[in-house]
């Protein structure tokens, strides 16, 4: 349409007008960075400890124990020496200890104390006794990777083979998954005292550990749905390393900023996560010596350690590497044989492993054996004996103290009778690797557990405890 002069003046004053005007106000910019509190459960936080441990420590009479012959797994035989306890800590050790007021003086009578043996291989509460099928609880055999489970959640505190531990002399285990799988998933450190829960039993403090299996269980159980081989079970751990990995890497760029929307959480990744950080141990079910180096090289791609092969039936044909590397055996003294990877056993492993220098470590992997613990060193030290190998008493009893007490990275805590530490301690009746040897007391953080001689002094789980008469007769 043709614009007439007037038209054309009058769109001119408009245009002139609204250029006067001044521009609207910009809105500001959104605060990108701005912190937002997730709850726990959004975040894969490092060291996140959502089942924390509620154990306490009960008060105990000081005590000192006297006239007794003590390992203390840090030095030499004390020969009637006294130990002093307080407040769950060692106070005292030596050829005579100042004697805390209001003490209990118990006489040992020519007796032997150790510190309370670990054992870093234990399937107490996951494999309950009575062993029925509502009990077999340790291996989610699913998949061949299930680090998204850990072991504490299928503990029952009511098994009845805790007590049985106790009078052993283990005050301290490490509960582990069963070896289905490649990767089984988390273990727990326990305190072997009473509680209606895991977490009261959990070691306040402990590191979680890692379960991994070699060999001949996981191609067993995955036969028909892979892996199948030795080959398709070290592809398996390397392509879960890989995801790991690259979930680490995305969970600490964002903790670094906190900006944006945090990743998506997986427990399992979370969990091999926290290896590759180092806060979580592996122990790696491991029997054959050329599986175990293996094991090495994939670590070393990974950039994780391994605490400790278990089992590892053939480690005295790779000791050197176990000591060069900062590997320990948890080993068991005469099991062998009794399957194809299991062969090429020798009584003298773990003394071979400890001549060498690695650390070697006396384990159970049977409810039966841990209670017995003692006398596995006893015979570990006899069969490296007889094979020409010297071990010392105080290097046997080191076996089931202060080296699975590394393995468990706490051998700050427990694992040795000395000033500072924890009050874990056991009075024997003899020589704790002779054959006769039981223990007589045993204390766990200075708190009296077990009594031999004092029938209230044995506990007994709530299942061991059967049906109550009620008042008026009845069964209830």
């Amino acid at each position: 349409m043709r614009q007439t002069p007037r038209a054309a003046a009058w769109l001119a004053i408009a245009a002139a007008g609204l250029g006067a005007q001044s521009a609207p106000a910009a809105k500001p910019a959104p605060d990108t960075a701005k912190k937002v509190n997730y709850v726990a459960g959004a975040l894969s936080a490092p060291n996140s400890d959502p089942f924390p441990s509620t154990y306490q420590r009960p008060a105990a009479r000081a005590v000192v124990i006297k006239n007794v012959n003590i390992f203390t797994s840090a030095g030499p035989l004390i020969r009637n020496g006294s130990i002093a306890v307080r407040d769950g800590k060692i106070i005292g050790v030596g050829a005579s200890v100042e004697l805390p007021p209001d003490a209990e003086v118990i006489d040992g009578n020519g007796r032997y104390v150790t510190p309370g043996l670990i054992d870093t291989h234990s399937h107490l509460g996951v494999y309950p006794a009575p062993g029925t099928a509502a009990h077999d609880d340790g291996n989610e055999a699913t998949a061949p990777v299930t680090a998204h489970v850990w072991a504490e959640h299928s503990v029952w505190p009511q098994d009845p083979q805790f007590p049985r531990n106790l009078a052993g002399g283990v005050t301290t285990l490490q509960v582990l998954v069963g070896s289905a799988n490649l990767i089984g998933g988390r273990s727990v450190v326990l305190k072997v005292v009473p509680s209606r829960a895991v977490q009261g039993m959990k070691f306040p403090g402990a590191k979680y550990g890692l379960k991994m299996a070699c060999g001949e269980n996981p191609k067993r159980v995955y036969q028909s749905r892979g892996p199948a081989t030795r080959m398709a079970n070290v592809a398996g751990y390397r392509a879960a390393w890989i995801g790991a990995e690259q979930y680490r890497r995305r969970w600490d760029k964002w903790l670094e900023k906190r900006e944006g929307d945090p990743p998506a959480r997986d427990l399992g990744n979370e969990t091999l996560a926290e290896v590759l950080r180092g806060n979580i141990l592996v122990h790696n079910h491991c029997y054959q010596a050329d599986e175990m180096l293996q094991m090495i090289d994939i670590a070393r791609e990974f950039g994780y350690s391994i605490r400790s092969f278990h089992h590892g039936v053939e480690a005295y044909k790779v000791a050197d590497v176990l000591a060069k590397e900062g590997i320990s055996g948890s080993l068991w003294a005469d099991w062998g044989g009794f399957k194809m990877e299991a062969l090429d056993g020798v009584k003298s492993n773990i003394a071979m492993v400890h001549a060498a220098g690695a650390r070697a470590i006396v384990h159970s992997d049977d409810p039966s054996g841990s209670q017995r613990l003692n006398q596995e060193a006893g015979k570990a030290r006899a069969a490296g004996m007889a094979a020409g190998i010297a071990v010392s008493e105080e290097d046997a009893i080191k076996w089931v103290t202060v080296n699975p007490a590394w393995a468990l990275g706490l051998d700050d805590k427990i694992g040795t009778l000395e000033v500072g530490k924890n009050a874990d301690l056991v009075l024997w009746n003899t020589n704790p690797l002779s054959v006769y040897s039981r223990a007589d007391k045993v204390w766990v953080d200075g708190a009296l557990r077990f009594d031999r001689r004092d029938p209230k002094q044995q506990w007994r789980t709530d299942f061991e405890l059967g049906y109550v008469k009620a008042n008026d007769g009845r069964t209830k």
